[in-house]
């Protein structure tokens, strides 16, 4: 039988002074998750629904309420500065969640992973899709790490939220795959461009919004 303690692995075995700092930051890190998952559902939420022109979940991208890709690209107001300024504020809180994670679990898988998952948040925001070549490299950026900081950081998990975080990092690696191969795949064809992206993001805010409040509980099963 498993016994009762703090969610944080590598804490287990600090002196008991530093448990509690440990904890706090794990903590921090889940509250900041949990703001960073609500920002982003609630601001293409609204960016969504003040879109002035037709935009559909199977032909347009998300980031088409920032700016739609060259040559003809299309920035519609106020759904550009909605999206960019939630990407950019939501990529923070990911950041600052990734830099309380290294102080509570000090284990660099989590933390980079993490970490490149804001970064890439936060650089949609800043490059738009208009921005020819940086913005599909961050996003590229963001999808990839979401993924594998969801199977990464299962190192850090137990169980039954550990299977949760790997079939949710699965999901988004192979949409990413799908979205990759392009008009190559069926699934392509029949979701749209807008659907196979959202198979994509979707899945990896349901991590960002699970793992944060996975971090938040107070106790939980000593990991394996």
């Amino acid at each position: 039988m498993e016994a009762l303690t703090s969610p944080l692995t590598s804490a287990l075995k600090r002196p008991a002074a530093t448990l509690s700092s440990a904890s706090a930051k794990a903590a921090i890190a889940g509250v900041l998750l949990l703001l960073a998952g609500a920002i982003f559902l609630m601001g293409v939420i609204t960016a969504e629904a003040l879109y002035p022109d037709v935009y559909t979940t199977h032909d347009n991208e998300i980031s088409d309420l920032g700016a739609t890709r060259p040559p003809d690209s299309i920035t519609r107001q106020p759904s550009a500065t909605i999206f960019n300024s939630i990407m950019v504020a939501s990529g923070a809180c990911v950041l600052g969640a990734a830099f309380m994670l290294h102080g509570a679990f000090l284990t660099k898988r989590v933390t980079l992973s993490t970490a490149a998952l804001g970064i890439g948040m936060a650089g949609v925001g800043i490059f738009p899709g208009n921005v020819e070549g940086l913005h599909p490299l961050f996003a590229l950026i963001a999808f990839l790490s979401a993924g594998l900081a969801a199977l990464l950081t299962t190192r850090v998990q137990v169980a039954p939220f550990r299977y949760v975080s790997s079939a949710l990092g699965v999901v988004v690696l192979v949409a990413l795959a799908v979205g990759l191969a392009g008009e190559n795949t069926v699934v392509f064809d029949e979701l749209g461009d807008g659907g196979v992206e959202r198979w994509i993001a979707y899945p990896a805010v349901l991590w960002i919004i699970s793992f944060g409040g996975y971090l938040t509980a107070a106790e939980t099963r000593r990991p394996d």
